[in-house]
């Protein structure tokens, strides 16, 4: 992904990689991939260099792969077009970043298709005037409308491609949050119009979380029925836990839990 998956990781906001990590506690390692910046023409570039080889597909074991591009991609033509990909290419690019997956991780590896989020332009027009002060142009590179069309194009991908897709650009306006003022709007999801909140975060990882426990369950993670919680009791088909739990050791026989567990 992009900046909105680098950012997944954040502390300050909650972000919805961590999210997904907090899930899988002891189970598996979530392994971030975003580059600030960077639209599908870019990343295809770096991953087909050895570096990126190394980086994107060198590693065991993986059972789950996020993509998540278009928010750069859908920047106007004229007003960004360094980082502007057309339509069309930015659906082949998508298309071309499934088939690496599959033919790097195998042809069964789960996938799922993030569109790109909705685009707030006051949000944007406040980034502008409080970044670039009296540079800033008043004009939106990226737009409500333009995101919108790049989030049907991930859409149709997934389908052409048989993969379930988080339709963002839909859920975020549909599912407003609560705000401090008492009224709600789905441009609180977002912190500058474009990149997530931690609210924004939220949805996000809820829904991701969502959709493994609906079209992937031998990916659920099933809290612990007492405390609700991911650790003693939690139970993934698919993905087993490391270690034994602390209430499978007996105290005064601690090398049997873990002979157990070896065997």
């Amino acid at each position: 992904g992009d900046s909105i998956t680098q950012q997944s990781f954040s502390a300050t906001n909650c972000g919805w990689g961590a999210c997904i990590a907090d899930r899988y506690q002891r189970r598996a390692d979530v392994l971030n991939r975003g580059f600030s910046g960077y639209n599908s023409d870019w990343f295809l570039h770096f991953a087909t260099t050895d570096e990126g080889k190394a980086d994107l597909f060198e590693h065991e074991g993986v059972v789950l792969v996020t993509i998540f591009f278009g928010a750069n991609d859908a920047s106007h033509p004229d007003l960004n077009e360094r980082q502007h990909v057309p339509l069309e290419t930015y659906k082949s690019n998508m298309k071309d970043i499934i088939s690496l997956t599959r033919s790097n991780f195998g042809e069964d590896i789960n996938i799922i298709l993030i569109t790109p989020p909705p685009v707030c332009h006051e949000g944007r027009l406040r980034y502008q005037k409080d970044h670039y002060k009296e540079k800033a142009t008043g004009k939106l590179e990226r737009t409500l409308e333009l995101s919108g069309k790049y989030a049907e194009g991930a859409k149709e991908v997934a389908n052409e491609m048989g993969l379930p897709v988080l339709d963002l650009w839909t859920k975020m306006q549909q599912h407003a949050p609560s705000s401090s003022t008492g009224k709600s709007s789905w441009r609180d999801f977002l912190s500058d119009g474009l990149h997530l909140s931690a609210s924004g975060n939220k949805i996000v990882g809820e829904s991701l979380i969502e959709i493994i426990d609906q079209i992937l369950p031998e990916l659920s993670v099933k809290p612990c029925p007492t405390t609700g919680g991911i650790n003693s009791s939690s139970v993934c088909v698919g993905v087993k836990r490391i270690g034994p739990w602390h209430d499978e050791i007996d105290h005064k026989k601690p090398k049997k839990a873990f002979d157990a567990e070896g065997a």
